[in-house]
């Protein structure tokens, strides 16, 4: 499918990006994006960032698309600190000057993104104050989601951080198929196979979620939801509070 080379002028039109952060700009500030705003079709596991890369654009996960920010340990596993969907955006959202990525940031489901360049991002700032505002609060979402799942890796058991994280997937893409293997999950976890394996399996037993090829479909999400900490309604909350209506509910899952 042919994409097209920037997004259509009407507000409220079929091709506003479906990207919670970008909808909820006021139409002054999300006009003076809009010119510089390119649809991208990006692919399962396709590395955005490397640390070290230098950061020219932003990508603002539309639908279904997600991104995770990953660091990598001393023994080559990365673990997952953030996961992004159609609520922000990686790459430079609030960062002035030419910054190195620290992470790695790899697309975990493809789909369509918005692009921008961090240049015309700047330069709509410097001339809306509101716009400008409107990414700070973001980055502090964003700081709240980080020390979050610092907290989680810490005190939580690997059960509760798999049915928090499968959950967080299904709010950002409204399905109740994950598009994930089990290796992925364990190194999502920073945890060894077996052990998310062994969860799944426990999972599967108890009528919870179905394991298929490269994904899981949930089939009691009450009793998944009973299974995970709080950390993903703490984040949630905490968005409610600086950014209303910006971070993804339930209500997308069918």
């Amino acid at each position: 499918m042919d994409m097209p080379s920037k997004f259509a002028q009407p507000r409220n039109g079929p091709e506003l990006p479906e990207n919670n952060l970008l909808r909820a700009l006021r139409s002054k500030d999300y006009e003076l994006i809009r010119p510089d705003l390119e649809p991208v079709e990006l692919q399962s596991r396709e590395l955005i960032y490397n640390p070290g890369d230098h950061v020219g654009t932003v990508y603002f996960p539309c639908g279904p698309s997600l991104v995770s920010y990953l660091v990598t340990n001393e023994d080559g596993r990365d673990v997952e600190t953030i996961l992004i969907g159609r609520e922000g955006a990686v790459g430079g959202i609030v960062s002035r000057g030419n910054l190195p990525a620290y992470t790695r940031m790899i697309v975990q489901f493809g789909g369509t993104f918005a692009r921008l360049r961090l240049d015309s991002l700047e330069a709509a700032k410097e001339k809306s104050h509101s716009l400008n505002q409107m990414f700070a609060r973001y980055a502090d979402c964003m700081m709240a989601q980080m020390f979050q799942s610092t907290a989680c890796n810490a005190t939580h058991s690997i059960e509760q951080r798999t049915a928090k994280w499968i959950i967080s997937a299904m709010e950002r893409t409204g399905d109740l198929i994950v598009p994930l293997t089990q290796e992925q999950l364990a190194a999502m976890l920073g945890v060894g196979r077996s052990y998310a394996s062994r969860v799944l399996q426990t999972f599967r037993r108890e009528g919870i979620l179905e394991t298929r090829r490269g994904s899981m479909l949930v089939t009691n999400a009450d009793m998944l939801a009973a299974r995970a900490c709080l950390c993903n309604e703490s984040v949630k909350g905490h968005f409610e509070n600086v950014l209303r209506g910006v971070y993804p509910t339930e209500e997308g899952v069918d």
